[in-house]
């Protein structure tokens, strides 16, 4: 094995992420890295909502086939693109250490020196948007859960890169972006962020903030090198909500929300949300367990916000 072929998408993120994980498996003695950018239907279809177009999995379908006809070896994707349930023969050999899993708020430039950042005061900072904002967005996520916060807002799908989107909004074109504040503060975006959504405003998706590196599961000496740039926190905290999400029968463009956090070196706690499109009913749920039992915390919550109604509400959506 003279090199690694890693699999990726050409955006700015996406190449941002492929190149740190070659950076790190070059820096634990792997063979050297070349970066293969593969152009999926996700990146084809900038103007459609993923959630019209056929979700996320749009991002990682033709990295995943060209990992399955071993055009490369190791495939680096966002966690959150990632379907709950992955292709025959490919599973996650490892995942870096997590960024911020929040949402973030960005304001024009205009108006984001008035905001305390963080979330001390984040009714005096989200009532900067006025009763009615154009909040540029395309999850369905962020939307369902953020109607309890503005009734009376109205949300746009908007893609493209990063400084893309930041360009529209300074353009006027929307009151104010939701993103990942992990993809912001990765490409030097941070100072942008006016503040981030806590957990019990807007449950983050689940995976977000984790670069995931798929393999085909018998390449076990790529997946060798691997563990040894793996994080076990965020791998733990990253089965837990992937498990939840398969516990709901959900996909990437559903209403659901999952963040585990580390409560301490060895408990895990699970928040998981599922909320109706229209933002008026949304179900919790929160459990803890040790570390080593992730699977077991993503399932019990995930059956738990069943018992509380999300199999109704998701039944609701898949429908709309």
């Amino acid at each position: 094995m003279n090199e690694l072929r890693i699999g990726t998408r050409g955006s700015q993120l996406a190449l941002w992420q492929a190149n740190t994980v070659a950076a790190q498996l070059a820096a634990a003695g792997a063979p050297p890295c070349r970066i293969v950018v593969i152009r999926t239907t996700g990146d084809q279809l900038q103007e459609r909502p993923l959630s019209e177009a056929g979700g996320k999995r749009l991002f990682v379908k033709e990295i995943e086939d060209a990992l399955l006809r071993n055009d490369v070896d190791l495939a680096v994707h966002s966690s959150k693109d990632m379907p709950a349930v992955l292709p025959e023969g490919l599973s996650i050999a490892g995942v870096l250490p997590r960024e911020d899993p929040h949402d973030a708020v960005v304001l024009p430039v205009r108006l984001k020196d008035t905001t305390n950042r963080g979330s001390v005061r984040l009714q005096a900072d989200l009532a900067l948007l006025g009763d009615t904002p154009l909040i540029g967005t395309g999850s369905v996520r962020r939307v369902a859960q953020l109607l309890n916060v503005f009734p009376n807002a109205r949300f746009e799908n908007v893609r493209g890169n990063v400084d893309t989107r930041l360009r529209k909004l300074e353009e006027g074109r929307y009151d104010a972006l939701v993103l990942a504040a992990a993809g912001l503060r990765r490409l030097g975006f941070g100072e942008r962020i006016s503040f981030t959504l806590p957990a019990d405003v807007c449950v983050p998706a689940p995976g977000q903030g984790i670069v995931a590196i798929e393999t085909r599961v018998d390449d076990t000496r790529t997946r060798d090198f691997i563990a040894r740039i793996d994080d076990a926190d965020a791998a733990a905290a990253l089965c837990a909500e992937r498990t939840l999400v398969e516990a709901l029968g959900g996909g990437c463009q559903t209403p659901i929300g999952g963040l585990a956090s580390l409560v301490d070196a060895s408990t895990v706690e699970l928040v998981g949300a599922v909320a109706s499109l229209d933002g008026r009913r949304v179900v919790r749920a929160t459990a803890r367990a040790n570390r080593a039992d992730a699977y077991d915390l993503g399932l019990r919550v995930g059956r738990e916000l069943m018992a509380k109604g999300a199999g109704e509400i998701l039944a609701e959506v898949r429908g709309e």
